[in-house]
């Protein structure tokens, strides 16, 4: 079998957005999305972390004890990125809350996670795209938030995925 190193793909770019549920889910990994999903803007050089989470059990039988079947009881997708460009969007997605009025107020309740939204995750190394849609999604982790000298004030959270399975497009970008 022949090593096609064209196929190694680097995510150079990108970017994560967010709508209200029940928004129009995406078709392709190219097709414009609909108006409602707003980018969150620059994420820290870390990019994006996709975690996998799988329990499973092993079903044994009487004789020798040998394994008949293994079985998933648990499984689970997060996202995890830090939000570095300071924006309305980017703010109400961490605190869990909307800003509701000219001045930028937010009221902050550390139980509130702004509930359920759908999002959309794009790749970008060149020419190609990988678009990962999630109906249904939840912040259901922030990390912490540090103001220092010479540092980016970041927004880590974690995207718990509640779809399954979720939608992922691979193209070239037309």
């Amino acid at each position: 079998m022949a090593v096609i190193t064209g196929n190694t793909r680097v995510a150079v770019t990108g970017e994560v957005y967010v709508a209200p549920t029940g928004t129009a889910a995406p078709t392709t990994a190219v097709v414009a999305l609909n108006a409602a999903f707003k980018g969150l803007g620059g994420l820290s050089e870390d990019g994006i972390t996709e975690e996998r989470d799988r329990s499973t059990e092993d079903i044994r039988i009487w004789q020798n004890a040998a394994i008949a079947r293994t079985v998933i009881t648990e499984s689970a997708i997060r996202f995890v990125f830090t939000m570095v460009e300071t924006k309305k969007d980017t703010v109400e997605l961490y605190y869990g809350s909307a800003v509701t009025d000219a001045t930028g107020l937010i009221t902050i309740n550390p139980a509130n996670t702004g509930g359920r939204k759908s999002f959309v995750i794009d790749v970008i190394d060149g020419a190609l795209v990988e678009r990962t849609y999630i109906a249904e999604g939840e912040i259901t982790e922030v990390g912490e938030k540090t103001y220092a000298s010479g540092e980016a004030i970041g927004y880590e959270v974690t995207l718990t995925a509640y779809t399954s399975p979720l939608r992922y497009y691979t193209a070239l970008i037309v």
